[in-house]
């Protein structure tokens, strides 16, 4: 017996063993699909063989990480200067309008502060945090034992300044009570240190406790470059704009017109991430490497790059425990961008979300398991490939794909599911509080599935409705739970018979497609 298949075998056999320990145990009974209004359900398909030379797809090229590492990232400080530091009111600063602007922002920071707020700056060149200690006021900024400094006002890092937190700080607290909090709008490295959000009465970690209590954070605007390497975060972010925890983000599009700052960029590098709103958000952000990290019981969101942010790199990353909702979620037009090697598992949601008409994204190679929803989920997001992930235990879908067309399955594992090993549906999204115009969408889906293995999933290996295509080709489909075989839902359901004889019996590439074209549907 070959070694790929003693190890899809082995793997089966893992997978067994989860179903039976109660994989399916609260596995919710599948909904009924609304068809959308824009598209009527195809009556009729046709099965047929397809050439499968077009089928075939070379190995996705990944993305070379050996240079995104501590070496590189301490290559890139510039000592040179020295900064200066400056304690300067909030106001009239740009890179805190955010947090000052209308709806008596300001408020927050005065009853914080007591009094006119202000805050720490360092510009015009580079400054570590242990001569900050040395050159500030106690009362704003104080060493509280060898290498743990507690900072009671926010820190910004000037346009020009450079900002450096090293292994010299064992720890750097930022009080909740006082309002501290992280700005980046020039260069700021973390390195082999902590950064904590720190409630003084109680002398330890600004644990969650609501989403409006304001937490510590770190936002990088606009023409920033950001390195954070081994290095841990925690107990940051609160459900406010730009606040989320560590936020790399452009300025707000009123704001970004005047200042014409290029998209930040950065890397975040062999680092732990543990109670914070959101491990990590992006907001028109490019190239971003987000590199083996550990993302852990965080409150809404692990990994959350959005709106337009592009080129994005997300690798050898483990994202586990979210208690709101998903463990990778990329939202509204991320695009160009290169997913793989990640492990999600046990969040409240999805392992891994593509949301929003996020185009053009390889997702390779990542292990997406006993999640509380589906495994790998796609929402009105067209062209993306999806090569060699295993997608195992988890409670609803392996692989879910609504309102997409040209999703591209290759060599995918998905077993031991509560419900469809790869379920594609359409669904009319113009009843919900979706802004229509912000997010269009088309009610069409179309699937090629190659390869793989669809295995032991609750309600079948494959469920699609109202495709405007199918293409199947070598997908291995082994141990139905029913006891009646293997068995398809869907539209596939009906000519099940078919499909198999050509699938497996006769080793051919099955093209289902409707009879009526969906522009006739559509008229």
């Amino acid at each position: 017996m070959n070694s790929a298949r003693k190890g899809s075998l082995s793997l089966l056999a893992g997978a067994m063993l989860l179903a039976s320990a109660g994989a399916f145990a609260s596995v919710e009974p599948a909904k009924a699909v609304t068809t959308a209004k824009e598209l009527q359900q195809a009556k009729t398909y046709t099965v047929s063989s397809a050439p499968t030379e077009a089928l075939e797809l070379a190995k996705p090229k990944l993305p070379d990480l050996s240079g995104y590492t501590a070496e590189a990232a301490a290559a890139k400080i510039v000592r040179s200067k020295p900064g200066k530091i400056s304690v300067r009111r909030m106001m009239q600063e740009d890179a805190l309008k955010d947090f000052i602007g209308g709806d008596n922002k300001m408020a927050e920071w005065v009853v914080r502060q007591h009094g006119i707020p202000q805050a720490i700056f360092v510009d015009d060149g580079y400054m570590n945090l242990k001569e900050l200690a040395q050159k500030l006021p106690k009362q704003y900024f104080s060493e509280t034992s060898p290498g743990v400094y507690l900072a009671k006002l926010p820190i910004v890092v000037g346009r020009k300044g450079i900002l450096e937190i090293d292994g010299q700080t064992q720890e750097l607290r930022l009080s909740q009570e006082a309002g501290s909090f992280l700005v980046n709008d020039g260069q700021l490295f973390v390195r082999d240190t902590k950064i904590t959000g720190w409630r003084e009465k109680e002398n330890g970690p600004a644990t969650f406790r609501s989403p409006k209590e304001f937490r510590p954070f770190l936002l990088a605007w606009g023409g920033t470059e950001t390195y954070i390497v081994n290095s841990k975060m925690a107990s940051f972010g609160y459900a406010n704009s730009k606040s989320y925890g560590v936020s790399i983000s452009q300025y707000t599009p009123n704001m970004a017109k005047v200042l014409k700052r290029p998209e930040p960029t950065g890397w975040i590098v062999g680092s732990e991430f543990s109670d914070m709103w959101y491990g990590f958000y992006c907001y028109e952000t490019r190239d971003f490497v987000v590199k083996g990290n550990t993302y852990k019981d965080n409150i809404v969101y692990g990994i959350d790059p959005h709106d337009r942010s592009h080129g994005l790199i997300i690798a050898e990353n483990t994202v586990y425990g979210t208690k709101k909702k998903h463990g990778i979620i990329i939202s509204r037009e991320v695009n160009d961008s290169f997913i793989f090697n990640n492990k999600s598992y046990d969040n409240h949601l999805s392992g891994l979300v593509i949301d929003r008409n996020s185009v053009n994204n390889l997702i390779a190679y990542n292990e997406i398991y006993k999640n509380h929803t589906d495994g790998i989920t796609l929402y009105e997001s067209a062209d993306n490939l999806l090569w060699g992930n295993k997608v195992i235990s988890n409670k609803r879908h392996g692989i879910r794909i609504r309102n997409s067309v040209n999703i591209r399955l290759y060599e995918n594992v998905a077993m031991a599911n509560g419900l469809t090993g790869v379920y594609g549906h359409i669904k009319d999204l113009t009843d919900t509080d979706r802004d229509i115009k912000l997010d269009p969408f088309d009610a069409q889906v179309s699937l090629i599935v190659v390869g793989g293995e669809l295995a032991a999933n609750g309600s079948g290996p494959l469920s699609i409705d109202s495709p405007l295509s199918v293409e199947l080709y070598r997908v291995s489909m082994l141990a139905p739970t029913k006891s009646s075989g293997i068995s398809f839902n869907g539209i596939l359901g009906e000519r099940q018979d078919e499909i198999l004889d050509l699938l497996v019996r006769q080793q051919k590439a099955v093209l289902i497609d409707p009879v009526e074209r969906q522009t006739e549907l559509r008229d």
